[in-house]
């Protein structure tokens, strides 16, 4: 085990319910209905994914130029930047900080795969920035989860085969990921959402690097 990759949202920091606001907002103005179960569909997906399946659900999917679209995401995603101005380092998850510390005391390599463009204004704000080796974000690559190309891009940049690399994540779509990618998947959640992964957990609290590298050498 020479890495470990970790999603952000719901993995790191719980960012989810500023999305859900910010989406709701977005949503609101546009008068298409939004409630928490749709807002399910857009965990671990881009923003202009999460754009494209809000607009269908109003069929307003062709209503908007290329132009008109960028300005409805940059519109969501100001009022987005505007909530998560107020993270602190207590709005890291039970069991994160000490992990990471863990990692780095151990020479493991840390990256950040997240489909948040807003990745490295997050960790600043957490205070969690030193930790990270690298850290990918949807600007630096083609192709969003569940591809697999920002786990294959995080381990490329730590310098290490995916075979060698844990990735933790709170989504299908990043479970899929990261098994697309050839790397020993660890779900935060419950097995139903975490299907394919070759552990789960139930909160990131249970995480340490003692019972990764216990799962890890017994696969």
């Amino acid at each position: 085990m020479k890495a470990v990759i970790f999603d952000l949202d719901g993995v790191i920091t719980d960012t989810a319910e500023y999305h859900f606001q910010a989406w709701g907002s977005l949503a609101a103005a546009l008068d298409i209905p939004f409630d928490r179960e749709f807002n399910e569909q857009l965990k671990g997906i881009s923003r202009t994914e999460s754009l494209d399946k809000i607009l269908a659900r109003g069929n307003l999917s062709d209503a908007y130029s290329d132009e008109g679209r960028r300005e409805l995401a940059t519109q969501k995603n100001t009022e987005y930047q505007r909530l998560i101005s107020a993270l602190t380092p207590a709005d890291v998850l039970p069991g994160i900080k000490a992990l990471l510390a863990e990692l780095q005391d151990a020479r493991i390599g840390i990256a950040l795969a997240s489909a948040s463009k807003n990745a490295a204004f997050i960790l600043e704000r957490l205070e969690l920035t030193r930790y990270f080796d690298s850290v990918v974000d949807v600007t630096a690559i083609r192709h969003g989860k569940p591809d697999p190309e920002i786990f294959l891009t995080g381990a490329a940049n730590l310098g290490v085969q995916p075979a060698d690399c844990i990735g933790i994540e709170d989504a299908q779509a990043g479970i899929q990921a990261i098994k697309g990618a050839g790397m020993f998947a660890v779900g935060v959640g419950t097995p139903s959402q975490m299907q394919g992964a070759d552990i789960v957990v139930a909160t990131t609290a249970e995480l340490s690097l003692r019972m990764l590298e216990d799962y890890f050498f017994r696969d």
